[in-house]
């Protein structure tokens, strides 16, 4: 047969797999906002579902107007991104149609929806760190900056042909780029919201705030796992060739011993020092896990896999009582979770990957993590400034939910205390 003759079935299969990889990419989305509710008070719990389904919508458009094209169409090697709007013309046809060198492949229109459910997935970050205090729409705000502006810019440094693409950095599916960037705006938000009204004692205690539903937050870690097969997956980019298709069962396979060995390490860490099985340590495990294999998924073993996953879910569960100790309070453990984790990610990638090194994985992590804290930590100021940052004591006694959105999550069990 014409090898010609396979183009078009390739090229509508990889299409096909991309947009497949991209919807579970997108329900992670439901998985962040579950995960979430299920961690915050109820009296928190319509808000924080608000800013989660509001943040993806808000990414969606600022990363169609203004973000891929920051990400995608700036200059090979550069620093500094060319400025531009929309995604453009769809062309990819005509490329397979003349047989270009990199057909067949997918249509360009499904790259952009792969990559607009990553700028989300790096917003859904910052939501659960600054849960139960912040303005709804201060967070809105920021929200626009980071998915429009932020996100992108650090983007096309690695994905986009930037500076760290040129000096070797290597971040398969985001280990960096998403999860360490989400969390780097979440630090620099922490910092100036402060923690919330009781969550710490004047002669230094740390005052344990229970969630209101753990089936829920359950619920959403299993939907977050389900959802990175295809962020990690969908990061192959292609499933068409002999070559490919093995990849992505690595992919998958690997992405799943990691949730694996990082829950098993997070619930064995957490019996070792409280004495109790924490089912909140074993969820952030599993993500830990999830997270640290995200820089690289494709060259580790499988047992390997479980051991890097392992390491991310030892680290959570420090950074979590660790940040605690600095009074740097995240409701679900989202700073350590998406950036600790995330850092070793990266720095682990030489481990397994021959073509990495650590000095570039180190500038990699340093030059994301600057980046975004500071841009991060000027606009979140400038919020602050402009329209405040956060609720007041008593509205926040009674619960943002009654503030800001005007209803209750759970108006029948609703507990203001």
């Amino acid at each position: 047969m014409d090898s010609t003759a396979l183009i078009p079935v390739q090229y509508g299969l990889d299409t096909f797999y991309f947009l497949i990889c991209g919807a579970l990419v997108m329900w992670m989305a439901a998985g962040f906002s579950m995960l979430e509710a299920g961690l915050v008070r109820a009296k928190n719990t319509a808000e924080i579902l608000t800013k989660n389904i509001v943040l993806y919508a808000v990414a969606s458009i600022m990363y169609l107007l203004i973000g891929y094209y920051i990400m995608y169409s700036s200059p090979d090697g550069g620093i500094l991104p060319s400025l531009g709007f929309l995604i453009g013309d769809e062309n990819a046809v005509e490329v397979v149609a003349a047989g270009g060198e990199d057909a067949p492949y997918y249509s360009t229109r499904a790259d952009f929806f792969f990559q607009v459910v990553f700028a989300a997935t790096c917003m859904s970050v910052v939501s659960g760190a600054v849960a139960e205090r912040m303005k709804l729409w201060a967070f809105i705000v920021f929200a626009v900056v980071m998915t429009g502006v932020i996100y992108p810019v650090q983007g096309f440094w690695k994905w986009g042909g930037g500076f760290l693409d040129a000096a070797g950095f290597l971040d398969f599916a985001g280990s960096g780029l998403v999860h360490m960037a989400g969390a780097s705006a979440a630090l620099a938000g922490v910092l100036l919201l402060g923690p919330r009204r009781g969550k710490y004692g004047p002669d230094g205690q740390i005052n344990a705030i229970p969630g209101a539903n753990l089936p829920l937050a359950t619920l959403g870690a299993f939907i977050l796992w389900m959802g990175w097969f295809g962020f990690n997956g969908g990061s192959q980019l292609k499933l068409s060739t002999i070559e490919d298709a093995n990849a992505v069962a690595q992919v998958f396979t690997n992405t799943n011993m990691a949730a694996a060995g990082g829950l098993i390490a997070a619930l064995i860490t957490a019996r070792l020092l409280f004495g109790k099985s924490d089912l909140t340590m074993v969820l952030n495990g599993a993500l830990a896990g999830l997270v640290a294999i995200t820089a690289e998924p494709l060259t580790p073993s499988a047992l390997q896999s479980v051991l890097i996953g392992g390491v991310g879910g030892v680290l959570v569960v420090f950074s979590i009582l660790g940040l605690d100790k600095l009074k740097l309070d995240d409701p679900v453990g989202a700073i350590s979770v998406h950036g600790v984790v995330g850092m070793w990610g990266l720095l682990a990638v030489p481990l397994t990957n021959a073509d990495a090194t650590f000095a570039a994985q180190l500038l990699g992590l340093v030059s994301i993590f600057a980046w975004v804290f500071i841009a991060s930590l000027i606009v979140w100021g400038i919020i602050k400034a402009v329209m405040g940052l956060r609720v007041s004591e008593e509205e926040e006694y009674e619960g943002i939910d009654v503030v800001e959105c005007g209803l209750e999550a759970y108006p029948e069990f609703t507990s203001k205390h």
